[in-house]
């Protein structure tokens, strides 16, 4: 099953999301109700402490899950964890960007988190398309076009690429490197993989 999680932050562009896969469930993360009212959505569920979703929002949305203001994860984490246990196997991370830089880094790396690792994770956040890459994914982008590859929360071993024009071939990606921003599409497909690690294959 594929699952949208609709976040809050700036909406993303509407004429993307033909990009995502349909989704069968869509969790929204507190105000994220909102974002998915304005793209037509209606949440099966929305998770989080409610401090931001507008009332109608929140009463759009087929159920509520309300978590305490004082908690330990950002609603996003928790709409992920909820998509997860309703069995997700793979899902779009819609919103996002924008707002507080810290919300936006901790929206980011949440994506990559070891918590994760089951699920084959994408996003939309504004105009920029992200792709977690675990073992090997197919991205997607006009010729000429950016791409970047971000090592996440370690090194990434042995990372191969194809449709890129600097290729990698069996390099290693440290986190923190700057080695992998700013690839170029040399073809509308491209593929990315690696032995371990994790990879965030980010479009600009």
């Amino acid at each position: 099953m594929h699952a949208w999680v609709v976040t809050g932050g700036e909406s993303p562009e509407p004429g993307l999301l033909g990009e995502l896969a349909h989704p069968q469930l869509v969790v929204a993360a507190d105000s994220g109700a909102d974002i998915a009212a304005g793209l037509g959505l209606v949440p099966d569920v929305v998770v989080g402490d409610f401090d931001s979703v507008t009332p109608a929002g929140a009463a759009a949305a087929g159920e509520q899950r309300r978590y305490p203001t004082d908690k330990d994860a950002t609603d996003l984490a928790l709409a992920l964890a909820e998509a997860r246990n309703r069995g997700a196997e793979s899902l779009s991370v819609v919103g996002g960007s924008g707002g507080r830089l810290d919300h936006f880094l901790a929206n980011v790396a949440v994506l990559g988190a070891d918590a994760m690792a089951s699920v084959r994770v994408d996003a939309l956040m504004g105009s920029a398309r992200l792709w977690v890459v675990r073992r090997r994914e197919t991205i997607h982008g006009p010729v000429g076009g950016l791409v970047t590859l971000l090592a996440s929360g370690g090194p990434a071993i042995a990372v191969h690429t194809t449709g890129l024009r600097w290729a990698l071939a069996g390099e290693t990606l440290e986190a923190g490197s700057s080695r992998g921003v700013s690839n170029v599409f040399a073809a509308p497909e491209a593929t990315v993989s690696l032995e371990s690690g994790v990879i965030l294959a980010i479009r600009p």
